[in-house]
């Protein structure tokens, strides 16, 4: 199975770059959608459809905001839409589906950089999300897919030491992904890639992309009874229709 995890961030301007395209070509059997920005009346979802993906969208009610999604091949034999929560869920932020053997999430975690407020609420998400997982799908075959809006260690991000007191590094965040991971996950990358300077999202400011200033913040967790079927885990950092590159999985 090979899926793809992808902030698009805004599926109208992905779908004018190439999107659909792109997607054909690199033909995953599931594809993990985060910031869509649109809901499903302002862009033609038959694009995915004649690829042979049913697709299952979660738009935010807030128009042109955050919004998640799930296109796979196979049909899967359940749906769940957001974590229970009204405020969380308004935004648009979780899709889960699940097969006879495998549980899938698309996630987009919320940023807290434009101030307290939302990291504050970001916080909150972080202590939902902890307390969804524990209490429904721990022992489960799970992948959970996404933006994290986190950076998990030093060498997930490209000036450590600057960014200390910065959301998505800063230190009750990176404990929490401790606090994730000892659920029994496996960041899927990091099990098959110990190098430095891989990233998946990049600031438009100042040429960092091109100057490779980056965050890895996009994530494949792989539920622990599952890392022994990792193949391969990739950031496709060639791919260029959004802020964000596309992260791949490759399981069997």
């Amino acid at each position: 199975m090979k899926i793809i995890s992808y902030n698009i961030n805004g599926i109208r301007s992905g779908i004018r770059k190439g999107l659909v395209n792109w997607i054909s070509e690199e033909n995953p059997d599931v594809i993990c959608l985060q910031e869509i920005k649109a809901n499903t009346d302002q862009f033609d979802v038959t694009l995915f459809e004649h690829l042979g993906y049913h697709c299952y969208w979660l738009p935010a009610q807030k128009k042109g905001y955050s919004g998640v999604a799930i296109l796979s091949k196979k049909i899967p034999h359940s749906v769940s839409f957001g974590c229970g929560d009204e405020a969380i869920d308004s935004e648009g932020r979780i899709i889960k589906i699940c097969f006879s053997e495998l549980c899938l999430f698309s996630c987009y975690f919320p940023s807290g950089s434009s101030g307290e407020v939302r990291q504050a609420f970001k916080m909150h998400f972080l202590n939902v999300f902890l307390k969804f997982i524990t209490n429904s799908n721990l022992g489960k075959n799970i992948i959970i897919s996404g933006d994290f809006n986190i950076c998990h260690k030093e060498i997930d991000i490209h000036n450590p030491k600057a960014n200390k007191n910065t959301s998505g590094f800063l230190p009750e965040e990176r404990a929490w992904m401790d606090d994730f991971l000892n659920l029994g996950f496996v960041d899927s990358f990091r099990y098959k890639n110990k190098n430095p300077n891989n990233y998946s999202w990049w600031s438009y400011r100042a040429n960092s992309r091109l100057n490779n200033k980056g965050w890895r913040i996009d994530y494949h967790m792989v539920s622990d009874n599952l890392k022994d079927r990792i193949i391969d885990a990739a950031i496709l950092d060639d791919v260029c229709h959004s802020d964000h590159c596309p992260i791949s999985l490759l399981i069997k």
